[in-house]
């Protein structure tokens, strides 16, 4: 790509392409975070490839809604070069198209409404222009989403002799340990209207800026919702800051071979690997807070409905209230999910779904990729 394109660009031409005052150039090299280290025949400053390169980055990050001082931060880290940082980026990207996605999914149910003649509350039609994942998907939570005991378990185990306890994403308190003291974080305003009478008290924060004191907390938790973050690594990595020790329930996204087991991916879905194609790999979310990944068995009778918790009981997945409660499904898009649940019915009744997986029967617990991160 570098290919006919000047060595040195003049600050002028750089605005110009990029879309933005030079002004705006001028101030990024006043507070060091794109400095043109060239020079023009005549004398001027000028951008040489590498600090278009990190323009490039300050102006996409910029764009995502990031602030200068956490973009300096995200250009300058050690720990990631060019390559890892247009990865994140292309997943922060690639996040925010499916949250529009879910805006778009709900304005087009308004507009059917109304072509039918029904109009939409007041409070309806805020929420469809403020419309987040998990407000497109949170009221079907209580439905399906409780605490499985046998994770649990692993997770407090993992929380060790901890007495507070930060719950970041703490959606409607699923997980959250009755005998220690827990402040919660979930920037889901549907969510929080969830949470039952006595949970603990929940502050409304987005996890990339957590409003806490460095090691305020003995620990802090994070269950199954990373992958809905704008920013994994940032996320975690606040959570390392406020936290003396760290514990993450999620999912190995990058482990391909995780989309192979699963059957319903495998045969059904597979929509879902273009959803995780730019997830952070387990290496970087584990080096993220400094330490290691467990690998968490499914139980065959999970409590909790996660996406892969019915992998036993596959007729679970016609239900509409199940799928619901499962970002992946809005992810997805209506056409995968009719036809990936067309499918799955079809095998059922035929038989074919019993004799592609009979060898499932026999197990207790599976190995879906689920990983308990602990640091």
């Amino acid at each position: 790509m570098v290919g006919g394109v000047e060595e040195h660009l003049t600050v002028g031409r750089v605005a110009r392409l990029a879309g933005v005052s030079v002004r705006t150039l001028h101030h990024y090299d006043e507070i060091g975070l794109v400095r043109p280290s060239a020079r023009t025949g005549s004398g001027y400053r000028a951008y040489a490839a590498g600090d278009v390169e990190r323009l490039r980055e300050v102006l996409a990050f910029r764009r995502l809604g990031f602030g200068l001082r956490e973009i300096a931060d995200l250009v300058d880290d050690p720990a990631t070069d060019a390559v890892a940082r247009l990865r994140r980026l292309r997943g922060l990207l690639l996040g925010q198209r499916d949250r529009a996605a879910a805006m778009a999914s709900a304005i087009d149910r308004e507009l059917e409404a109304r072509a039918m003649g029904i109009r939409t509350t007041p409070e309806e039609q805020l929420t469809v222009f403020g419309a987040q994942l998990y407000e497109v998907i949170g009221s079907a939570y209580p439905a399906t989403r409780r605490t499985e005991p046998r994770i649990a378990a692993r997770v407090w185990d993992a929380l060790g002799d901890a007495r507070t306890v930060l719950n970041v994403g703490a959606g409607t308190g699923s997980y959250e340990p009755p005998d220690r003291e827990v402040t919660a974080v979930e920037p889901s305003a549907v969510m929080r209207a969830q949470r039952p009478a006595g949970a603990a008290p929940c502050v409304a924060a987005d996890a990339e800026s957590l409003p806490f004191e460095d090691r305020s907390f003995d620990a802090a938790m994070a269950f199954s919702t990373v992958h809905h973050w704008r920013d994994p690594i940032a996320g975690l990595r606040e959570m390392r800051r406020v936290a003396r020790r760290v514990v993450v329930f999620t999912h190995d996204g990058s482990d391909a071979a995780w989309r192979d087991r699963f059957w319903l991916t495998r045969d059904y879905l597979p929509e879902v690997s273009g959803l995780v194609a730019d997830w952070p790999s387990l290496a970087e979310l584990t080096r993220a807070i400094g330490g290691r990944a467990e690998p968490v068995l499914i139980p065959w009778d999970c409590a909790d409905g996660f996406f892969e918790a019915h992998w036993r009981r596959p007729e679970a997945y016609l239900d509409e209230t199940v799928r619901r409660a499962v970002s992946v499904w809005t992810r997805v898009g209506p056409e995968a999910e009719e036809r990936a649940v067309t499918g799955l019915r079809e095998d059922l009744s035929s038989g074919r779904w019993a004799e592609r997986n009979r060898d499932l029967v026999a197990l207790d617990a599976a190995e879906l990729g689920l990983r308990l991160l602990v640091a």
